[in-house]
């Protein structure tokens, strides 16, 4: 059952939007809209997603109001990974939160939280409960990214891989599971908070997951 459709993951993080082809985001606000309109000519129902933001940049959405795009999305997202990227404290959420809120009055939903085992997986499992007493009825959709590790073969999505060093190494540690599909001390502690509790997992075409 689709019960949204979101537009583009993170555009305002460089690894998915490249700023200097479009340094002031106009195409990818233009596509923005144009594939809003489609949606809703399709299903005049169906939520309309701008996709999460990474960082949480109140002044990237402020870009977006000022090109007419949030007039065509009906709920906002936010991406967030404090203890393995983000630049602030896990506690942070309710204020980060509230710095959106401060500006838009549309729905806020969180797409992408999750914390790495790439330390250690009893950190992971203190993440998701910590996760959840933060998040849990302070925004109607919470989704835990992922419920897989990334492939060791694969290549994470970022610009300058390796040269990351433990930055770029921590993509393959998100999951629930690990790659051979066996669980993490995390799957545990996630169970108690679903289903108010989502999962977020990206698939590539022809997965063999």
């Amino acid at each position: 059952m689709l019960e949204a459709a979101m537009i583009w993951n993170e555009p305002n993080n460089k690894s998915h939007w490249d700023p200097e082809v479009d340094p002031g985001w106009g195409r990818f606000a233009e596509m923005a809209i144009l594939a809003a309109q489609a949606i809703r000519a399709e299903n005049a129902s169906l939520p309309r997603v701008l996709g999460g933001i990474s960082p949480i940049d109140p002044g990237f959405l402020a870009n977006m109001q000022a090109r007419c795009v949030l007039e065509h999305m009906d709920v906002l997202a936010v991406h967030g990974f404090p203890l393995d990227w983000n630049l602030w404290q896990i506690d942070e959420w309710p204020h980060k939160l509230a710095q959106i809120r401060a500006h838009h009055d549309k729905p806020l939903w969180v797409t992408e939280v999750g914390v790495s085992s790439f330390g250690a997986e009893e950190v992971q499992a203190w993440g998701v409960d910590r996760t959840a007493e933060l998040l849990i009825g302070r925004t109607p959709r919470v989704y835990w990214y992922s419920l897989y590790d990334l492939p060791s073969a694969w290549e994470a999505t970022t610009r300058h891989r390796e040269a990351e060093g433990s930055s770029y190494y921590r993509h393959f540690y998100m999951g629930l599971l690990r790659e051979d599909g066996s669980p993490k001390a995390a799957l545990e502690r996630f169970a108690c908070h679903a289903p108010r509790l989502g999962v977020c997992q990206w698939f590539h075409f022809e997965d063999h997951r």
